[in-house]
Protein backbone atom coordinates (compact mmCIF):
# COMPACT_ATOMS: atom_id res chain seq x y z
CA UNK A 1 0.00 0.00 0.00
CA UNK A 2 1.27 3.13 -0.90
CA UNK A 3 1.87 5.84 1.97
CA UNK A 4 0.98 9.66 0.83
CA UNK A 5 2.57 12.83 2.38
CA UNK A 6 1.85 16.09 1.26
CA UNK A 7 4.97 18.54 2.01
CA UNK A 8 4.36 22.05 2.24
CA UNK A 9 7.00 24.63 3.56
CA UNK A 10 7.25 29.05 3.38
CA UNK A 11 3.54 29.86 2.80
CA UNK A 12 4.47 33.44 5.07
CA UNK A 13 1.06 34.04 5.66
CA UNK A 14 1.13 37.77 5.42
CA UNK A 15 2.71 37.53 1.92
CA UNK A 16 1.44 34.18 0.70
CA UNK A 17 0.08 33.66 -2.89
CA UNK A 18 -3.45 33.55 -2.24
CA UNK A 19 -4.79 31.76 -5.49
CA UNK A 20 -1.87 29.12 -4.87
CA UNK A 21 -2.57 28.44 -1.00
CA UNK A 22 -6.49 28.54 -1.57
CA UNK A 23 -5.97 25.82 -4.40
CA UNK A 24 -3.42 23.96 -2.12
CA UNK A 25 -6.26 23.46 0.52
CA UNK A 26 -8.76 22.23 -1.93
CA UNK A 27 -5.53 19.64 -3.23
CA UNK A 28 -5.13 18.60 0.39
CA UNK A 29 -8.29 18.01 1.18
CA UNK A 30 -8.90 15.86 -2.10
CA UNK A 31 -5.70 13.98 -1.92
CA UNK A 32 -6.08 11.62 0.72
CA UNK A 33 -2.95 12.10 2.28
CA UNK A 34 -1.53 10.09 5.11
CA UNK A 35 -0.54 13.32 6.46
CA UNK A 36 0.28 17.37 5.67
CA UNK A 37 3.99 18.34 7.01
CA UNK A 38 4.48 21.99 6.74
CA UNK A 39 8.22 22.42 7.39
CA UNK A 40 8.51 26.01 8.53
CA UNK A 41 7.95 29.52 7.73
CA UNK A 42 4.10 30.03 7.80
CA UNK A 43 4.32 33.61 8.69
CA UNK A 44 5.86 36.19 6.79
CA UNK A 45 6.67 38.38 10.23
CA UNK A 46 5.73 36.47 13.39
CA UNK A 47 2.78 38.73 13.45
CA UNK A 48 -0.33 37.86 15.58
CA UNK A 49 -2.37 37.93 12.87
CA UNK A 50 -0.48 36.10 10.28
CA UNK A 51 -0.62 33.25 13.30
CA UNK A 52 -3.94 33.82 13.48
CA UNK A 53 -4.69 33.23 9.37
CA UNK A 54 -1.96 30.15 9.27
CA UNK A 55 -4.20 28.54 12.01
CA UNK A 56 -7.56 28.83 10.63
CA UNK A 57 -6.00 27.88 7.29
CA UNK A 58 -4.35 24.41 8.87
CA UNK A 59 -7.73 23.98 10.80
CA UNK A 60 -9.61 23.86 7.63
CA UNK A 61 -7.81 20.85 6.25
CA UNK A 62 -8.29 17.30 6.66
CA UNK A 63 -6.73 14.66 8.81
CA UNK A 64 -3.55 15.02 10.53
CA UNK A 65 -0.43 17.12 10.48
CA UNK A 66 2.93 17.91 11.91
CA UNK A 67 4.55 21.32 11.45
CA UNK A 68 7.67 22.61 12.58
CA UNK A 69 9.18 25.98 13.31
CA UNK A 70 10.77 28.11 10.42
CA UNK A 71 12.96 31.34 10.69
CA UNK A 72 10.05 33.69 9.89
CA UNK A 73 8.10 32.42 12.70
CA UNK A 74 9.96 34.52 15.29
CA UNK A 75 8.54 38.00 15.71
CA UNK A 76 10.49 39.68 13.19
CA UNK A 77 9.79 43.30 15.01
CA UNK A 78 8.96 42.60 18.68
CA UNK A 79 13.14 42.14 19.59
CA UNK A 80 12.42 41.34 23.58
CA UNK A 81 9.83 38.90 22.57
CA UNK A 82 12.58 37.62 19.62
CA UNK A 83 15.51 37.36 22.22
CA UNK A 84 13.62 35.60 24.98
CA UNK A 85 10.37 33.56 24.03
CA UNK A 86 10.92 33.66 20.13
CA UNK A 87 8.27 30.78 19.20
CA UNK A 88 5.72 32.05 21.97
CA UNK A 89 3.83 32.93 19.30
CA UNK A 90 4.18 29.85 17.29
CA UNK A 91 3.37 27.88 20.38
CA UNK A 92 0.29 29.33 21.22
CA UNK A 93 -1.15 29.53 18.02
CA UNK A 94 0.60 26.24 16.18
CA UNK A 95 1.85 23.57 18.63
CA UNK A 96 4.97 22.38 20.17
CA UNK A 97 8.44 24.37 18.81
CA UNK A 98 10.83 22.35 19.96
CA UNK A 99 10.01 19.07 18.53
CA UNK A 100 7.42 17.44 17.08
CA UNK A 101 6.51 13.33 16.86
CA UNK A 102 4.46 11.42 14.13
CA UNK A 103 4.34 7.64 14.63
CA UNK A 104 1.89 5.06 12.88
CA UNK A 105 0.68 4.03 9.27
CA UNK A 106 3.86 2.35 8.60
CA UNK A 107 5.84 5.60 9.07
CA UNK A 108 7.43 7.38 11.65
CA UNK A 109 7.75 11.35 11.52
CA UNK A 110 10.48 13.46 14.01
CA UNK A 111 10.06 17.65 13.51
CA UNK A 112 13.45 19.27 14.29
CA UNK A 113 13.69 22.81 14.91
CA UNK A 114 16.70 24.20 13.47
CA UNK A 115 15.17 28.12 13.65
CA UNK A 116 16.62 30.43 16.27
CA UNK A 117 15.08 33.53 17.59
CA UNK A 118 19.53 35.17 17.69
CA UNK A 119 22.12 33.68 16.87
CA UNK A 120 26.07 35.15 17.58
CA UNK A 121 26.16 35.70 14.16
CA UNK A 122 24.61 38.48 11.70
CA UNK A 123 21.63 36.54 9.94
CA UNK A 124 19.68 35.16 12.35
CA UNK A 125 17.61 33.77 9.84
CA UNK A 126 20.42 30.91 9.48
CA UNK A 127 20.09 27.73 10.83
CA UNK A 128 21.77 25.72 13.61
CA UNK A 129 21.05 22.26 15.08
CA UNK A 130 22.94 20.83 17.96
CA UNK A 131 24.10 17.54 18.49
CA UNK A 132 22.02 17.07 21.27
CA UNK A 133 18.95 17.83 18.88
CA UNK A 134 20.34 15.11 16.69
CA UNK A 135 21.03 12.67 18.98
CA UNK A 136 17.74 12.81 20.48
CA UNK A 137 15.92 12.52 17.32
CA UNK A 138 17.88 9.55 15.39
CA UNK A 139 17.26 7.88 19.19
CA UNK A 140 13.60 8.09 19.05
CA UNK A 141 13.32 7.39 14.87
CA UNK A 142 15.79 4.26 15.60
CA UNK A 143 14.00 2.79 18.26
CA UNK A 144 10.89 2.02 15.82
CA UNK A 145 10.26 -0.84 13.84
CA UNK A 146 12.54 -1.77 11.61
CA UNK A 147 10.40 -1.96 8.61
CA UNK A 148 9.08 1.26 9.60
CA UNK A 149 9.58 4.46 7.23
CA UNK A 150 12.18 6.90 9.27
CA UNK A 151 11.77 10.96 8.39
CA UNK A 152 12.73 14.12 9.86
CA UNK A 153 11.58 17.34 9.19
CA UNK A 154 13.74 20.38 9.42
CA UNK A 155 13.20 23.98 8.25
CA UNK A 156 16.81 24.38 7.00
CA UNK A 157 18.32 22.02 4.49
CA UNK A 158 20.99 20.69 6.77
CA UNK A 159 23.63 20.32 3.80
CA UNK A 160 23.44 22.98 1.02
CA UNK A 161 22.06 22.75 -2.15
CA UNK A 162 24.15 22.91 -5.28
CA UNK A 163 23.57 25.39 -7.05
CA UNK A 164 20.64 26.61 -4.76
CA UNK A 165 18.98 30.37 -4.61
CA UNK A 166 19.79 31.07 -1.20
CA UNK A 167 21.87 29.32 1.30
CA UNK A 168 21.40 27.87 4.92
CA UNK A 169 24.32 27.87 5.97
CA UNK A 170 23.36 25.44 9.57
CA UNK A 171 25.63 25.22 12.03
CA UNK A 172 26.11 21.46 13.26
CA UNK A 173 23.87 20.53 9.97
CA UNK A 174 26.61 18.20 8.17
CA UNK A 175 26.49 16.60 11.58
CA UNK A 176 23.57 15.83 11.96
CA UNK A 177 22.78 14.95 8.37
CA UNK A 178 25.61 12.09 9.40
CA UNK A 179 24.21 11.28 12.38
CA UNK A 180 20.27 10.70 10.71
CA UNK A 181 22.08 8.77 8.01
CA UNK A 182 23.74 6.65 10.78
CA UNK A 183 20.21 6.01 11.98
CA UNK A 184 19.37 4.87 8.62
CA UNK A 185 16.41 7.65 8.47
CA UNK A 186 14.78 7.72 4.99
CA UNK A 187 13.83 11.47 4.40
CA UNK A 188 14.84 14.79 5.60
CA UNK A 189 12.07 16.99 4.91
CA UNK A 190 13.03 20.97 5.07
CA UNK A 191 12.03 24.48 3.01
CA UNK A 192 13.87 27.85 3.63
CA UNK A 193 15.47 28.38 0.08
CA UNK A 194 12.01 28.13 -1.79
CA UNK A 195 12.94 25.96 -4.14
CA UNK A 196 12.59 22.11 -4.44
CA UNK A 197 15.11 19.63 -4.71
CA UNK A 198 15.76 15.91 -3.72
CA UNK A 199 19.34 13.91 -3.47
CA UNK A 200 21.73 11.41 -1.01
CA UNK A 201 23.19 12.46 1.66
CA UNK A 202 26.99 11.87 1.03
CA UNK A 203 27.09 9.36 4.24
CA UNK A 204 26.37 5.85 5.26
CA UNK A 205 24.45 3.70 2.43
CA UNK A 206 23.66 6.89 0.32
CA UNK A 207 20.13 5.88 1.27
CA UNK A 208 19.14 8.41 2.86
CA UNK A 209 17.44 11.83 1.38
CA UNK A 210 17.04 15.24 1.67
CA UNK A 211 14.24 16.50 0.05
CA UNK A 212 13.06 20.66 -0.44
CA UNK A 213 9.83 21.60 -0.91
CA UNK A 214 9.01 25.07 -2.24
CA UNK A 215 7.05 28.18 -1.32
CA UNK A 216 3.78 29.29 -1.49
CA UNK A 217 4.35 32.92 -0.94
CA UNK A 218 5.07 35.70 -3.13
CA UNK A 219 8.63 35.44 -2.28
CA UNK A 220 9.67 33.26 -5.53
CA UNK A 221 13.52 32.75 -6.02
CA UNK A 222 13.18 30.65 -9.57
CA UNK A 223 11.11 28.14 -8.85
CA UNK A 224 7.00 28.84 -8.90
CA UNK A 225 4.69 28.45 -5.99
CA UNK A 226 4.24 25.13 -4.83
CA UNK A 227 4.44 22.19 -2.82
CA UNK A 228 5.32 18.24 -2.78
CA UNK A 229 3.71 15.09 -2.88
CA UNK A 230 5.65 12.11 -1.39
CA UNK A 231 4.64 8.58 -2.18
CA UNK A 232 5.94 5.66 -0.22
CA UNK A 233 6.29 2.66 -2.22
CA UNK A 234 7.80 -0.92 -1.55
CA UNK A 235 10.77 -0.35 -3.66
CA UNK A 236 11.12 3.68 -3.72
CA UNK A 237 10.21 7.07 -2.70
CA UNK A 238 8.55 8.85 -5.22
CA UNK A 239 8.58 12.85 -4.95
CA UNK A 240 6.62 15.33 -7.57
CA UNK A 241 6.99 18.76 -6.96
CA UNK A 242 3.63 20.14 -7.84
CA UNK A 243 3.80 24.04 -9.61
CA UNK A 244 0.91 26.58 -9.47
CA UNK A 245 -0.09 27.24 -13.22
CA UNK A 246 -2.43 30.53 -12.12
CA UNK A 247 -5.25 27.88 -12.41
CA UNK A 248 -4.34 24.21 -10.87
CA UNK A 249 -1.56 22.76 -10.13
CA UNK A 250 0.97 20.50 -12.90
CA UNK A 251 4.00 18.66 -11.75
CA UNK A 252 7.32 20.38 -11.91
CA UNK A 253 9.65 17.81 -11.49
CA UNK A 254 9.19 14.60 -10.46
CA UNK A 255 12.35 12.08 -8.77
CA UNK A 256 12.12 8.63 -7.62
CA UNK A 257 14.63 7.60 -4.81
CA UNK A 258 15.23 3.58 -4.22
CA UNK A 259 14.83 2.93 -0.54
CA UNK A 260 16.83 0.93 1.17
CA UNK A 261 16.02 -2.48 2.43
CA UNK A 262 15.06 -3.69 5.87
CA UNK A 263 17.48 -4.84 8.03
Amino acid sequence: MTIRLAHLSDIHFGGENEAAVAAAAEHLAAGRFDLVVVSGDLTRYGEVREFEKARAWLDALPGQRLVTPGNHDAPYLAWAERLFAPFRRFERWIGPAPAQSWLGGGFAVRGVNTARGAQPRLNWSKGQISGAQAREAAAWLAGQAADCVRIVVVHHPLIEMLGGPMTARVWGGEAAAAAFAGARVDLVLSGHIHAPFAWPYPYGDGRTYAVGAGTLSVRERGAPPGFNVVEIEDACFRVTALAWKGSRYEPFRTWSLDRRTPS
